[in-house]
């Protein structure tokens, strides 16, 4: 009991330094988003020490307060690796720029020490799955030379892979890190900024509001919330916690089964990684591998989105309907005030100010800077609680800095990937083997991409699920005559998904410990509820129409998104078991085969399926018409208990 007191002065100034650590990195990426920074070099490795040795700092901060020496020790060792090698990067990075700096045997050293500072702290952050594939690279860069088939290349030598991977700009210090820095921190810091103002708590309201007189109540909030929040953020897993906390309990408590709202919120939450306008990050990164503008790729992004969140609506109502679940009752749902609407604005302004800029042809990372600015400032002026307490601006800007720095680490590892793909030339010659097994056949190829996107995206956050998927696979589709950001769109959304799918499904896991549910189960239901996504992708292969940018007919449009709507009802009420009565087995069969053969590209069975579809959807309007003239009047929905149901 005596030495307790001793630790906590240190432990005070640790604390400070991981506040001031945080707080400077989400300030930089504002500067750099409205100011630009001075050389490439500096930018690079300045905001990748930062970001990590905030990592390290704050862990030895949790590990004074667990009072566990050894652990310290470790981390400190960590943190005087992660400075030797950042010295030393600067201290030779402009002759590493023109190319005229000799390696010595104590450059390589160092530059081993740095990796492995940066695979531990990519496995603090991210789990085993990313440290694994980055070693994996590793260890395919320095013994590919002995493997067989397409896997086989020349050999490198420890020197030439730690000069691609450490000392390049090819490598963990690649243009990913570069765009994050100055393009995508801002963002990052916009969502926490919301967050401390207190629109966050708002909207969550507004979407309560919206939807409870829905059959699904929360499971339709919970919808709503993920999708506007899960667009701001680049982390699947934080934004099921973020929203979860709240609407998990609350859709329990309506009557669905715990597992299908931690099935609900995950599906949600993943749909926000491609919801325009900011795609969760993902499309600032798109933007700058493929050249293609930033506004384009979220008009194409944007129908497909929208089918995929009105796919979780009608799965959700469905499912409320066959469970008998009724609407949340008037006296229960929150009531808005006037402050609710007025801080609505702290998220529309900022929001209306980022795409005008925009549009105006001025940089994402200006609009981002502005967004911030107009956010702090409308938080001062519209909510009194800022204005007693300015200091959650500081506590925003924190929270804005740990998660920057984690997806910097993030990125970062995944260079070490990018760099060994390279150097070895494996993408293009798996492209190669996927075009001569499949043949002439898209749907096989199209196939083969999609497993290897869940694959390679298992356990990973967004962006950098993307980078190493459209970095092995976005050679093949393009070879098969895709449109580039349809084939990089077909990435993304597997990318994403792969998060709630089973066995590693790390949405599922994030929402398993609200939900007290089993993992693998809230999996198989976000799967099961998020069908459509997995059918979105090929069809805007097969219908570019539907991306608005290439290939665009307005017939075309209407065509494909008939279709679609088709294609949704027809799954979610053979997955509920219900439409306007119950459905049998033969019944929910015939729906599942409906709805891929309106979509199955040969105009008759587009055609000669739509026709059937069409009747069994009208037959479902009627039948539910009946019903509701049939209902009796203490039946209504707002009479009904809260528990009843």
């Amino acid at each position: 009991m005596e030495s307790t007191p001793k630790p906590r002065p240190l432990g005070r100034a640790v604390a400070s330094l991981a506040w001031i650590g945080a707080v400077a990195l989400a300030l930089a990426g504002v500067w750099i988003a409205g100011f630009g920074g001075t050389s490439e070099t500096l930018l690079r490795i300045g905001s990748f020490t930062l970001a990590a040795g905030v990592l390290l700092v704050s862990r030895i901060q949790l590990r004074l307060e667990q009072d566990k020496p050894w652990m310290i020790a470790l981390d400190l060792v960590l943190l005087a690796a992660l400075g030797v090698a950042m010295q030393r990067y600067a201290a030779i990075g402009e002759a590493l720029e023109i190319g005229l700096y000799f390696f010595q045997p104590s450059d390589i050293a160092i530059g081993v020490a740095g990796v492995v500072v940066l695979m531990e702290l990519t496995r603090r952050a991210f789990g085993l799955p990313l440290v694994v594939v980055c070693l994996l690279a590793v260890a395919y860069a320095l013994y590919g030379r002995y493997l067989p088939w397409i896997f086989e290349h020349g050999g490198y030598s420890l020197q030439q892979v730690m000069q691609v991977i450490w000392y390049s700009f090819d490598g963990v210090f690649g243009r990913p890190l570069s765009v994050v820095t100055t393009l995508i921190l801002v963002f990052i810091v916009f969502g926490a900024i919301l967050e401390a103002v207190g629109a966050g708590p708002v909207l969550l309201r507004f979407a309560f509001a919206a939807t409870g007189r829905m059959r699904g109540g929360p499971a339709h909030a919970a919808i709503a919330a993920s999708g506007v929040f899960g667009t701001m953020s680049g982390s699947v897993s934080g934004n099921v916690v973020g929203t979860g906390v709240m609407t998990i309990p609350m859709i329990v408590k309506r009557g669905f089964p715990a597992r299908y709202a931690g099935g609900v919120e995950a599906a949600a939450s993943s749909g926000g990684q491609f919801m325009p306008p900011i795609m969760g990050a993902v499309a600032f990164i798109m933007s700058d591998v493929t050249g293609i503008p930033y506004l384009t790729i979220c008009l194409a992004a944007l129908l497909p989105a929208l089918f995929y969140y009105a796919s979780l609506f009608v799965a959700v109502h469905l499912e409320a309907v066959s469970r008998d679940i009724r609407p949340i009752p008037r006296r229960e749902l929150p009531v808005l005030t006037g402050h609710d609407w007025r801080m609505s604005l702290c998220f529309l302004l900022p929001l209306a100010l980022m795409l005008a800029i925009m549009i105006s042809g001025r940089s994402p990372a200006m609009a981002g800077f502005w967004a911030v600015i107009s956010a702090i400032g409308l938080g001062f002026v519209l909510n009194p609680e800022v204005r007693r307490s300015p200091q959650v601006i500081l506590e925003g800007l924190r929270q804005g800095g740990l998660a920057a720095a984690q997806i910097l680490i993030a990125v970062a590892a995944i260079g070490i990937v990018i760099g060994v793909m390279n150097m070895t030339g494996l993408g293009l010659r798996f492209a190669g083997i996927i075009q001569d097994i499949s043949g002439d056949s898209l749907f096989l190829s199209l196939v083969m991409m999609m497993l290897g996107s869940l694959v390679l995206g298992m356990g990973m956050p967004t962006v950098p699920a993307y980078l190493i998927v459209i970095l092995v696979m976005g050679p093949a589709i393009q070879m098969m005559g895709v449109p580039v950001v349809i084939a990089h769109l077909f990435v993304v959304y597997f990318g994403v998904l792969s998060s709630i799918t089973p066995p590693v499904a790390i949405a599922a896991f994030a929402a398993a410990p609200i939900a007290k549910a089993n993992p693998v189960a809230i999996g198989v239901d976000a799967c099961r509820i998020a069908l459509i996504g997995f059918i979105i992708p090929f069809v805007l292969v097969y219908n570019p129409s539907l991306s608005l940018v290439t290939g665009f007919t307005w017939a075309g449009l209407a065509w494909v998104c008939l279709r679609l709507t088709l294609t949704i009802w027809l799954f979610s009420t053979g997955f509920s078991g219900y439409a306007s009565a119950r459905l049998g087995a033969p019944e929910r069969a015939l729906r599942f085969a409906l709805g891929l053969g309106v979509l199955v590209p040969m105009i008759w069975v587009e055609a000669a399926c739509t026709l059937v579809a069409l009747a069994l959807v009208w037959r479902d309007w009627q039948g539910r018409l009946r019903d509701s003239d049939d209902a009796p009047a203490p039946e209504r929905a707002d009479t009904i208990p809260a528990e009843a149901p």
